[in-house]
């Protein structure tokens, strides 16, 4: 057999190949997501929400209803990408922790979650610049990002985020641009 000839046969072959996956992934991220998984899994979600802000001298996000939020926040608010990589992620998280623990991620010790939601982090990290915009672009927001990103909004936006876990004034005074925080004082929920 030619060189030439094989070494073509073999671009043409992974080329071939590359672009099977590709479009797999494209059409696999486009499909119509199955939103009932969501709310099936609701426990499983207050419970990273809880990981991400837990309970401490303010409440945590369970106390929150953080989940409520985020299911309704992936449900209506999120363009179909990112709901399908946010299904995903949580279906790979649950395999992660059965395959890595041989239990749920609700039943883990407060290592092993963190251990679980490290790796997870780790794994949806994404290039800088142009190139992870462009990753954004076509194929959604990564799970791990849009779970943390949802988690704080629902909670700064919760009763209980806004008025026990940060510092709230019904009538705020005058503005002052820069102001020394007290010892022990939470972050402002007022602008």
């Amino acid at each position: 057999m030619d060189r030439r000839k094989a070494i073509g046969r073999i671009i043409l072959i992974g080329g071939g190949g590359l672009a099977t996956y590709a479009g797999y992934k494209l059409w696999d991220w486009n499909k119509t997501p199955d939103l009932a998984f969501l709310d099936q899994h609701k426990n499983l979600i207050a419970a990273l929400a809880e990981a991400i802000i837990p309970t401490t001298d303010s409440p945590g996000a369970k106390e929150a209803a953080v989940a409520d939020f985020i299911i309704i926040m992936v449900k209506d608010c999120t363009e179909i990408k990112s709901q399908n990589r946010f299904i995903d992620g949580l279906k790979e998280l649950k395999s992660y922790t059965l395959s890595s623990f041989n239990k749920t991620y609700e039943q883990c010790t407060d290592q092993q979650k963190e251990q679980v939601l490290k790796y997870f982090e780790d794994m949806d990290k994404q290039p800088k610049g142009i190139v992870g915009k462009a990753e954004k672009k076509f194929f959604g927001e990564p799970f791990f990002e849009t779970l943390k990103t949802l988690t704080v909004k629902g909670y700064c936006t919760s009763e209980a985020g806004a008025t026990k876990g940060l510092s709230y004034l019904y009538i705020p005074g005058k503005f002052v641009g820069c102001m020394p925080m007290q010892p022990g004082q939470h972050a402002w929920a007022t602008n």
